[in-house]
């Protein structure tokens, strides 16, 4: 199965030059983690999630984050925040961005999100033009029904 035959075409983005406020204002609304971040001509030049954000207000402490038994300092995570809420996207987006093709298998796609520890990728044409995402609960799905060449 190609990565076309599972991905979502109907896309949310950001711009480059959009606010960290501005992407945590759209995910609320829209009920998303993670945007492409894109150039004027639809380019994926980038990829923003929550956890890039807490990543770029906490540094320090993310890693302590996957333990249940820290609890970081809410008060130092509000300030920081605030310190960073109207910087531009560019400044805290993953860049180059893990990106995938329509002609890949899904396989190929579920091997990428598993080892860069992703949820979604976009999927790109030639240009670096974003055509739609691949996700896990899209290729789970895939494979439930059996659709997942050996």
């Amino acid at each position: 199965m190609k990565v076309s035959e599972a991905m979502i075409r109907d896309v949310s983005t950001i711009f480059e030059d959009e606010t960290i406020e501005d992407f945590i204002v759209f995910c609320l609304r829209q009920n998303k983690s993670g945007l492409p971040v894109v150039d004027e001509e639809f380019r994926v030049v980038g990829f923003l999630s929550e956890s890039d954000v807490i990543k770029s207000a906490l540094p320090s402490y993310f890693s302590l984050l996957q333990s249940a038994s820290f609890i970081p300092d809410t008060h130092q995570f509000v300030i920081r925040l605030g310190k960073i809420k109207d910087d531009q996207v560019s400044q805290h987006m993953v860049k180059p961005p893990v990106l995938i093709r329509p002609d890949d298998t899904v396989i190929y796609a579920a091997d990428l999100l598993i080892k860069n520890g992703l949820k979604i990728m976009p999927v790109v044409d030639a240009e670096g033009k974003l055509m739609g995402i691949v996700n896990r609960i899209h290729l789970i799905h895939a494979a439930t029904q059996g659709k997942i060449d050996r």
